[in-house]
Order: structure tokens, then C-alpha cells, then sequence
């Protein structure tokens, strides 16, 4: 339970202090652990270092800037605590793999990383437990189109990727995204709920349509992508579900993931 506490409350200190100059020692102060084991417990839960996390985390609101701003690239940068618009850009592209310059003309998806809110159950591990990610932003979004449908993805075989590298496991879940959200229509909604599932949300009614629109994604199923030389071919699967007339989150984010499940068997 004490690791889950130290864990939430490092991740909700970060989200305060994107746009500021916190350092990782800030972050273990503020929670009252050795930076020694702060590290530890980012690395076990999320494979990430403290540094990469937050990099990641700035990168995909620097994303949002891009698409929903018009805020030039120095400002971008120096909003993110980047002296360099060179430095900002080789970290941006690491995240993304394009130039934050090219990323509007490729891009409508911009939540590539976001944030984390773990449900602690008694007895759970850390590693094991479940990571939610934070839906609260699309709230509006998703309470406007209570009964539509969602399309639920998830990439075949991701550990394949990952165990090659998880430089290629995030090129695989960056070429997913982009499958999805280059099928998308400019007024649906593409959210990532897991570490290698995402899903669309349409604001269609209609079921064939739907399914139709999950088919423009899965007809790119095989396709290859190229990590140093290796030709590596993706897939998706894909389920369908509804955003519920309650619209609570726990009973939205279940629904999805059973309808992933669902396409599996």
C-alpha cells in the first residue's frame, strides 16, 4: 500500500510541475523517499527512468500545444523547460518519431503518454496492479456522445516487440496510433487506455458503421514496420463496445477492455 501512496503522489507532484523546473530530487522530497528508491519503484512499475517519464509526459502535452495552439516552437520549448529548441526537438521526436515542425500535418492523436491513476485492491503487487490512464480531460467529449459506439484496439503479440526492445515496442504502439487515428474522422476522439490499447472513440450510432470503420484500421493488419533493419509485421485487434448512459469511468474502462477480450477469443 506504502509503494501505491509514494507512487500516485510522485506521479500527481509531476503533473503539477510540468511546466516546471523540478528536478528528481524535488520529486523524492516532496515524498519523503531516497531518490535511489523513487527510481526503483518508476522502473518496476513503469520500465521507465524518472527522467524518461517526465520527458514523455511533457512531450505529449508539447503534442497538444502543436494541434490546439498557436503557440510557436521557442514558446513551446521554454514552456517546457527546454533552453534549446534543438534539445526540445530530439526529445520530441524521440517520443514521436517526427520533428515537433511536421507534427501537425501528420498528427490529430496527441495523447500518446498520459497520465497514470493506479487503483490500489488489497494484496495487490505494484507491477501487477492496474494502471488506469486519466480520462477526466474528455469528459465533455464523452458525456455529448453517451450510447455511441467505441472501437477498441490492442496490438497482437505486443511482447514480441518489446522483447526485441522497448525502443521497437514503442515504435510498434506509435505506428498503431497512427492507423487509428488516420482513420478517424477530424470530430472523433482517439484515446490510449493501456500500454499497447487504444480506443476510438466515433460518435456513431449506427453499428455498421461502425464496424466499417474498425475494418479501414484491421485492412492494414500485417502491414510492416522497420525497426533497425528489421522488417516486423503489426497487427490490431479490435472490439466494439458503447460509452455508457451513466458514463462512470470504471464501468467505461471495463466495458472496453472486455471488448478487447471479446476479439481475442
Amino acid at each position: 500500500m506504502k509503494n501505491f501512496m509514494i507512487l500516485n503522489e510522485s506521479i500527481n507532484f509531476i503533473e503539477c510541475n510540468l511546466c516546471e523546473p523540478i528536478t528528481r530530487e524535488d520529486i523524492a522530497k516532496h515524498c519523503y523517499v531516497s531518490l535511489s528508491m523513487l527510481e526503483k519503484l518508476f522502473r518496476y512499475a513503469l520500465h521507465l527512468s524518472i527522467k524518461n517519464y517526465i520527458s514523455r509526459r511533457r512531450m505529449t502535452q508539447a503534442a497538444k500545444d502543436i494541434v490546439k495552439t498557436e503557440m510557436n516552437m521557442t514558446d513551446i520549448a521554454m514552456k517546457y523547460q527546454y533552453n534549446s529548441l534543438e534539445v526540445f526537438s530530439r526529445a520530441f521526436k524521440r517520443v514521436w518519431n517526427v520533428n515537433p515542425s511536421e507534427f501537425k500535418d501528420k498528427w490529430k492523436f496527441t495523447g500518446i503518454f498520459p497520465k497514470i491513476n493506479y487503483e490500489y485492491k488489497k494484496g495487490d503487487d505494484l507491477y501487477m496492479a492496474r494502471r488506469k490512464v486519466d480520462m477526466s480531460e474528455a469528459y465533455d467529449y464523452l458525456k455529448e456522445r453517451k450510447g455511441s459506439y467505441v472501437l477498441c484496439f490492442d496490438i497482437q503479440h505486443c511482447m514480441a516487440f518489446n522483447s526485441i526492445s522497448f525502443k521497437a515496442g514503442d515504435l510498434a504502439i506509435l505506428e498503431a496510433a497512427s492507423r487509428i487515428d488516420k482513420a478517424a474522422n477530424d470530430d472523433m476522439l482517439v484515446i490510449r487506455i493501456g500500454g499497447d490499447e487504444f480506443a476510438l472513440i466515433t460518435g456513431l450510432y449506427d453499428y455498421e458503421k461502425a464496424r466499417e470503420l474498425s475494418e479501414e484500421v484491421l485492412k492494414k493488419n500485417g502491414d510492416i514496420i522497420v525497426f533497425e533493419n528489421k522488417k516486423l509485421p503489426l497487427s490490431l485487434w479490435c472490439g466494439i463496445t458503447k460509452i455508457p448512459e451513466s458514463l462512470k469511468y470504471n464501468e467505461l474502462y471495463t466495458s472496453m477492455h472486455e471488448a478487447i477480450w471479446e476479439s481475442k477469443k
